[in-house]
């Protein structure tokens, strides 16, 4: 039976900076609270400590895990936390050494000692961790988790190396390769899209579609003016300064607006010769990611780390394409994008800790491609064409960020993954499918080959590549 994805299981919001290391570990905390709750426990709870293993622990530090775990602790939503509320609540778990476990009860609290960094590995996954529960009769409850990537946390029972999840629903068609959505596609002489929101429509109201699928935009596109109208320095000490304000600021001028929507309408107006519209593209997608590295918050799509990719893409149709565009594009897009997000987590990994960064931007790249494409009056074949032709450019790419933090080369890798996905698209748009010669499935399964080759210290663990090459000290 086939696995069914929604796609707001591919695009989640939540807090940066990465979606395996910060918002995994924070929902993981949320299900052992849930867990402590279900057995009556929470509140004979008297300390609590946490062992993260493997990727976790070894760039942990730098994508803020334990900030994560805190937050989960006590009882925040990521999803919905004012994001300047974020460093007062940390700051007063340490200055107190005291915690409010899921806002039930207060317990003593030593993130230096209670937090342990594990370097070694746990045989299921790369992004491992433990909780522990000690009780004032002297027992303890333990519960291990599993971040699989783009927020999905899952425990040991599991039983597909691909990393599938429990069966909950039954879609109207149910899809596990690219190879069964085009058969939908052809049978029901349908869009990608409108299979897609058929499946959807299983488990939700059209009306309830439509307004998750708007407020998952609304947070892109606040997210991308966030990003161009802020400057400075990002946190973590590698000194990278923002970029996207400056770009913005050459690229528009003194245009005058007062809201994300009348931001992008000034946009509309501006100059597109080749080189602004390279710009521009950047731009949308560093303002992105310099949100996410600063604790921001953003949409995983399908990761945090690769945040910026889809937006800008998405952006870039609505600003520069059509500018006669709106929520019926931008609804028909997201719908595209996350069911090819999940024939990647089906056949292959979204997890940078599996697979490495062709598994995060490589993926968001093709998503991006395969929406664009649709967009763009690409038929189904052309549209999982354009999904191939960007993940086939993104194989074997490492994942090496600088000190563990989301910062180099992971903000620049979302400005490539964008270019490349208009690109591919493009391609596939002039291509007709019928001389294609490398399948989506083929792709996905030779992804998955790759990861399962690339070698561990190239799968986010800061033990390789530009990490080793580039010191902090050097930045």
């Amino acid at each position: 039976m086939e696995e069914c994805i929604s796609v707001f299981d591919m695009l989640k919001i939540g807090v940066g900076p990465s979606s395996s290391h910060t918002l995994g570990p924070w929902r993981a905390a949320e299900r052992f609270l849930s867990e402590l709750r279900t057995l009556n426990l929470i509140h004979n709870v008297n300390k609590v400590t946490i062992d993260l293993y493997g990727s976790l622990s070894l760039t942990g530090k730098g994508h803020a895990t334990d900030l994560a775990v805190m937050l989960g602790l006590s009882g925040q939503d990521p999803e919905y936390i004012p994001i300047e509320n974020i460093n007062s609540i940390v700051k007063s778990i340490q200055s107190r050494s005291e915690i409010n476990l899921g806002n039930e009860k207060i317990i003593s609290f030593h993130s230096t000692e209670d937090i342990i960094f594990n370097k070694n590995f746990l045989d299921f996954h790369a992004n491992g961790l433990t909780f522990k529960a000690f009780f004032n009769d002297g027992s303890n409850y333990i519960s291990t988790f599993y971040s699989i990537g783009g927020g999905f946390v899952v425990k040991e029972e599991r039983v597909n190396a691909k990393e599938k999840i429990q069966i909950k629903r039954t879609f109207p068609y149910p899809i596990d390769k690219a190879a069964d959505l085009l058969s939908y596609c052809t049978h029901e002489k349908k869009s990608i899209s409108e299979i897609v929101l058929e499946n959807e429509k299983s488990m939700r109201t059209e009306a309830e579609i439509n307004h998750e699928l708007l407020r998952i935009w609304s947070t892109m596109l606040e997210c991308m003016h966030i990003g161009c109208h802020s400057e400075g320095i990002l946190p973590g000490g590698l000194n990278v300064r923002r970029r996207a304000f400056d770009m913005h600021q050459n690229l528009i001028g003194l245009a005058n607006y007062n809201t994300p929507q009348t931001w992008l309408e000034e946009i509309r107006k501006t100059e597109v010769k080749f080189r602004q519209i390279l710009k521009w593209v950047a731009c949308f997608a560093l303002a992105v990611n310099e949100v996410n590295a600063a604790l921001g918050r953003v949409v995983t799509a399908p990761t945090n780390g690769s945040a910026g990719v889809i937006p800008a893409v998405l952006m870039y149709y609505l600003v520069i394409e059509n500018h006669n565009a709106g929520q019926k594009e931008i609804k028909q897009f997201l719908l595209v994008a996350g069911e090819i997000g999940s024939i990647f987590k089906k056949g292959s990994t979204i997890s940078a800790a599996m697979g490495g960064c062709q598994a995060e931007i490589g993926v968001s790249s093709s998503m991006a491609a395969a929406a664009l494409c649709e967009l763009m009056g690409g038929t189904p074949e052309q549209v999982l064409m354009a999904a191939e032709i960007a993940m086939e450019h993104h194989l074997g790419l490492t994942c090496d960020p600088i000190g563990g933090l989301v910062q180099i080369p992971c903000i620049e890798r979302n400005t490539m993954g964008a270019i490349k996905a208009i690109n591919a698209a493009e391609l596939a748009l002039e291509t007709d499918p019928k001389n294609a010669k490398v399948p989506l499935d083929k792709v996905v399964d030779t992804m998955w080959q790759t990861a399962k080759d690339m070698n561990n210290k190239y799968k986010e663990t800061s033990e390789g590549g530009l990490a080793i090459a580039v010191n902090m000290a050097d930045c």
